[in-house]
């Protein structure tokens, strides 16, 4: 079987996280790519750079909430803002250690963003989120 995802963009200022989520990704066989990005800011640079090949776009952006200057909820505000084609391939995925019922309230409702989980990323949720991934697809 082939991996789920062609390309996956791993967002969080935390690099031990950013480490240990990209081996699970890998050691799962979910992604055949994952670009690693320590910044909300540098990621949504990196999406401007590549907005214009469809094949570059990422097919799913793990998200934290919490980080410096550009945290998840700037993140996605200026998502908001880029062609409909990353739109409608990128699903964002929020992949975060707070337990802010607020946030995770706030950030859920968010248009772009399909599931929420909470840190580490295990196995296990790789696998709930292919489900769920694969229910939105029916």
């Amino acid at each position: 079987m082939g991996k789920f995802f062609q390309k996956v963009l791993l967002v969080d200022d935390n690099d031990t996280d950013n480490f240990i989520h990209k081996r699970i990704i890998e050691l799962s066989n979910f992604s055949d790519e994952i670009i690693v990005k320590n910044s909300g800011k540098s990621a949504l640079e990196h999406l401007e750079s590549i907005k214009t090949d469809i094949n570059q776009i990422p097919d799913l952006i793990f998200l934290d909430i919490n980080m410096p200057i550009v945290d998840g909820f700037v993140f996605l505000y200026e998502y908001d803002s880029f062609p409909e084609e990353i739109k409608r391939k990128s699903k964002i995925v929020i992949l975060s250690s707070s337990d802010s019922k607020k946030d995770i309230d706030r950030i859920i409702d968010n248009e772009y963003v399909i599931h929420f989980i909470t840190k580490p990323l295990s196995e296990e949720s790789l696998n709930q989120l292919k489900s769920k991934i694969a229910s939105l697809n029916k």
